[in-house]
């Protein structure tokens, strides 16, 4: 795979760019836009990473459900260890599973501030990146094994709309004009786009590799919680032995349990400090219906149509 090692500055600078919210410069680089801070990132997991054959990879394009993915399998790898504490009353989701091209890995030269080799297994991490882009140690392994999580697109527009108009990304007291972001997201620029591309490399190698690679929709996972978690448990090689396992994962990621702990309301993650209560807005399907117009609602559904056509894939719009 092609990657960012031998590019210099200029070379760099010659990547198709584009503006997105108004204020992040993006970078097309084999499909996919990233900033520049996170294409470096993307270098470095892709030069640097080594994946065992017991590691999970947790992939999501961003606020499509990653941190109630976070805190799922992280009680479910918990669960079977009789002495262990409840990690997420002390600890964010994004601070128990840590992101591979922004948090752990900088750049082509920044190592990670642990050593990953001293971690126990099955060691679990995330990523945002596109299925293409993964690190080939991950791509060429059999048995390390991925989750990916989706969402509408609808949901995840006006999640991230929230999200970018937050007091940690900007300080502008105006929020970014809806419809004029929502026409760039059309056109795929914005963090890892377009959308549309990213869910179908996952979903057409979890068609080819449904040993390796699990899809999940987060509305299912909203309108069945106890299936979708039996079945990402059984997946992970851990299922549960009785259903007390299942209600107690459920209740201990459960949105209204860690929207309300303490340190969810406090503290900031990752370089960028991130405040940690911005991953707890509402966590609800269905939302966009409460800011789409009809022509916006109409745009979108004819994007998804096209991109999807085929696939087999639907989303709930």
């Amino acid at each position: 795979m092609a990657n960012l090692s031998s590019f210099s500055s200029q070379e760099f600078e010659k990547l198709p760019k584009e503006t997105c919210w108004e204020s992040f410069d993006l970078y097309k680089f084999q499909g996919f836009w990233y900033p520049g801070f996170i294409l470096s990132g993307v270098l470095g997991a892709q030069s640097h990473f080594e994946a065992r054959s017991d590691d999970v990879i947790l992939a999501s394009f961003p606020k499509t459900g990653t941190t109630w993915l976070k805190a799922l399998c992280s009680c479910i790898l918990q669960e079977h260890d009789h002495d262990h504490d409840d990690q997420l009353s002390l600890k964010n989701p994004h601070a128990l599973v840590r992101t591979l091209e922004y948090d752990l890995f900088k750049d082509d030269v920044t190592l990670p501030d642990i050593d990953l080799s001293t971690m126990p297994s099955p060691r679990l991490f995330h990523t945002h990146m596109a299925y293409s882009h993964l690190p080939d140690s991950v791509l060429k392994n059999p048995d390390c094994k991925i989750v990916y999580i989706t969402r509408n697109p609808k949901d995840v527009f006006v999640s991230n709309w929230h999200f970018s108009n937050s007091d940690s990304w900007r300080t502008s007291p105006e929020p970014y004009p809806m419809e004029k972001v929502f026409d760039e997201v059309c056109k795929g620029h914005q963090f890892y786009g377009p959308f549309f591309d990213h869910v179908l490399e996952f979903w057409f190698e979890s068609l080819k590799m449904p040993e390796k690679i699990l899809f999940l929709k987060y509305e299912e996972m909203k309108r069945d919680p106890k299936g979708e978690l039996k079945k990402l448990a059984a997946f992970l090689g851990r299922p549960f032995s009785n259903e007390e396992q299942v209600e107690k994962v459920l209740w201990r990621s459960s949105f209204d349990r860690l929207k309300n702990l303490e340190v969810n309301k406090n503290g900031v993650v990752f370089d960028m400090e991130l405040s940690n209560k911005l991953f707890f807005r509402r966590g609800i399907v269905g939302d966009w219906k409460n800011y789409f117009t009809d022509e916006m609602k109409k745009k979108l559904d004819e994007i998804s149509c096209m991109k999807l056509e085929g696939s087999g894939l639907d989303f709930e719009m």
